[in-house]
């Protein structure tokens, strides 16, 4: 196997503080990260902020004074609040490889490092697919935020080089430089609801293993973490997806769709948001011994992660709401009111609403769509009862 040296991953890694002065002369004369600053502080300065950015000397700088601050605001704004448990398990003076279910591209990763921040742990680095860089200055703008590259969609060779680049960066900065890092259990989110783990991300993270298998995941120190929005802003445009897939197979989503879901899902009313770290996996580890078949202990670490990651998932009323009506029962009619009933009802209805739908098979599909995106973590976490 390739042995790699620090150079070699500089075209993934993020920036680090000697870059910054060049990227923010970049970033403040590209007038697209002007306009997004006034999206994002429509009552700041705009000369005020600009002058602000250019005199930061430091990443840290950036994500406390630029990034953290405005993560809250969205929190603020746009959510009853936000609760963490699990933390007193684990160590800010460890690293961590953090793997946890997907539901917002962007708030995922930065409302778990203001989490981290606010417990007295580092922030993390942050996987970030390239299909979501779209123009230079996004690039800048997330490697400034400890982001590091994933790419996909190459040729099954350069496909192979970039696993095992990236692989070896991940474990590198988790044993070497001891730098936790956030990577999502699956390519893309999870639109349905339903979370399960991607066994070819596993295969990615051995490649840089030198000991087996056991001992390579042993040394990633993974924690599974389980994020939880009461209301994901975005369902609507995930079940439009599903919609426009069942009607041309070949529909792929545009880059200005990616522009639109991380514009909800920044806006978009979010009610009560829960991070559960659960404790770190070694132990658990131990079972893929007595499995000597490689791509059936690969399916037993996923499943090890996923129960980890479905039963510390956070129910709301709206989860067993959506399970009950589906499944024409009430089944658990003590999780919730009627006046949740109502509530989530009248939710539905605005959401369906917003797709701008005539036919009513087309609006049944989105209702469907939406009330399986909510039962789906009731279901995964039924799988374990008994």
């Amino acid at each position: 196997m390739k042995k790699y040296k620090i150079s070699d991953f500089d075209s993934i890694k993020p920036y680090e503080d000697s870059d910054i002065k060049e990227v923010f002369d970049r970033l403040i004369k590209e007038e697209a990260f002007q306009q997004l600053l006034r999206f994002l502080f429509p009552d700041s300065t705009h000369s005020f902020f600009m002058n602000k950015v250019s005199n930061m000397t430091t990443i840290r700088q950036f994500q406390n004074d630029i990034i953290s601050d405005y993560v809250k605001v969205v929190i603020d704004d746009t959510s009853k609040g936000v609760t963490a448990t699990g933390l007193e398990s684990l160590s800010p003076k460890e690293s961590y490889l953090y793997i946890s279910n997907h539901r917002d591209i962007l708030l995922d990763p930065a409302i778990l490092n203001v989490v981290l921040v606010d417990n007295g742990f580092d922030t993390t680095e942050i996987a970030i697919g390239d299909n979501l860089l779209i123009y230079p200055w996004i690039t800048d703008l997330v490697k400034l935020n400890r982001t590091f590259i994933v790419n996909r969609n190459l040729p099954l060779k350069q496909t192979l080089e970039s696993f095992s680049r990236l692989s070896n960066y991940i474990r590198y900065k988790i044993t070497k430089k001891k730098t936790s890092i956030w990577i999502a259990q699956r390519e893309g989110r999870s639109k349905d609801g339903n979370d399960q783990t991607q066994i070819s991300l596993l295969k990615m993270l051995n490649m840089s293993g030198t000991k087996s298998c056991i001992k390579n995941f042993k040394e990633l120190k993974i924690v599974p973490v389980s994020i939880s929005y009461e209301r994901d802003p975005c369902d609507y445009l995930k079940a439009l997806e599903f919609l426009k897939k069942k009607k041309d197979g070949d529909y792929q989503k545009t880059y200005e769709d990616d522009m639109t879901h991380m514009g909800t899902g920044l806006k978009g009313r979010k009610e009560r948001i829960d991070f559960c770290f659960g404790k770190p996996i070694e132990n658990e580890l131990n079972i893929l011994e007595n499995i000597n078949d490689k791509n059936e202990r690969f399916s037993a670490l996923a499943e090890i992660i996923d129960k980890n990651v479905h039963l510390n998932y956070k129910l709301w009323p709206g989860n067993y709401i959506a399970w009950d009506i589906l499944n024409g029962k009430k089944e658990y009619s003590d999780k919730y009111t009627p006046q949740d009933i109502t509530n989530f009802n009248d939710y539905v209805a605005d959401h369906i609403n917003r797709c701008n739908l005539t036919a009513q098979e087309d609006k049944d599909f989105i209702q469907t769509s939406l009330l399986e995106m909510y039962a789906n973590p009731v279901k995964n976490i039924k799988q374990y009862e008994n």
